[in-house]
């Protein structure tokens, strides 16, 4: 196959990714997908599987799974019945064999105690194919250096292992809803001190933050009070999950930054969450990441 056949041909099935993303709610039929795909239907599962590694059924239903788990896990103003209709089930019992049969807990024991361990494993298949296929395309001239003016937050850092983290924020979100806080009135930072790949578990470090105008009291959470320090920054948009933002941040230190002639300033690098999954298609989520500069 011609190299450009070959790249057109990769180019149509994973735009069915994001067709998903943005459909889930919808008719997700392989006769759909197919004609997305301008596919055939009688091949198109077969052409899916070859190139992604896992069937478009199961692709489709780990995607809608994972939405409902996030609406369980973070927003509790979501009812399981209304989860369930929202992953294309008629019925919550079979919402709840199927949730039960992935992530290994009901979907009322997820919501009030979720195992993480067993629910990254059951998502896995979803970060490798979004690693290896969803992958951002950036390029030099979307970079904007930026003076940001320092800010304020309230601060509750992660220490510990990456897949611990839904625990922390959690308790953050409980922090920010005791105190009407929430990400349309207090814009959202996380700070970012370690790399996941390269550190051991135990010593990950990360901060969850939220913009602020006055002093943090004492509280049961382990809020504090900090400052993101003002400076100039490098800013580059991510679009799209969470499992290919660390590319991105790599384009920074990897390619823009040997090229940029600026020098790093001695604070890590942080992200604003401007658009955030669930709330919107996982591949129309947005997320600012800032790269200190002197």
């Amino acid at each position: 196959m011609h190299p450009h056949t070959a790249q057109a041909y990769r180019a149509r099935l994973r735009a069915v990714l994001a067709y998903i993303d943005a459909h889930l709610d919808e008719d997700l039929s392989v006769e759909t997908l197919g004609a997305v795909a301008a596919c055939s239907k009688y091949h198109f599962h077969r052409q899916f599987c070859a190139l992604f590694g896992i069937g478009v059924y199961k692709y489709v239903q780990l995607c809608r799974l994972k939405r409902a788990s996030f609406r369980l896990a973070f927003r509790s103003g979501s009812q399981v019945i209304d989860v369930a209709l929202a992953a294309g089930y008629e019925a919550p019992e079979a919402f709840a064999r199927a949730f039960r049969k992935s992530v290994g807990q009901s979907p009322s024991a997820f919501r009030k105690q979720p195992q993480w361990e067993a629910w990254h494993a059951a998502f896995q298949p979803l970060r490798e194919l979004r690693t290896d296929h969803m992958t951002p395309d950036h390029q030099a001239a979307q970079v904007r250096i930026v003076d940001v003016a320092d800010i304020r937050v309230a601060l509750l850092a992660h220490r510990g292992d990456p897949q611990r983290i839904g625990d922390t924020v959690r308790r953050f979100i409980a922090w920010r809803r005791q105190h009407r806080l929430p990400p349309s009135v207090s814009a959202t930072f996380n700070i970012l001190h370690d790399d996941p790949q390269q550190v051991a578990p135990h010593e990950f470090r990360l901060d969850l933050c939220a913009a602020v105008d006055g002093d943090v009291a004492d509280n049961v959470y382990g809020v504090t009070g900090a400052v993101i320090p003002g400076g100039r920054c490098a800013v580059l948009r991510h679009i799209g999950a969470d499992e290919t933002l660390g590319q991105t941040i790599r384009y920074l230190y990897a390619q823009w930054l040997p090229h940029s002639g600026e020098a790093l300033r001695d604070f890590p690098v942080y992200v604003q969450r401007i658009r955030f999954f669930p709330d919107v298609p996982e591949h129309e989520a947005v997320t600012d990441v800032f790269l200190p500069l002197r």
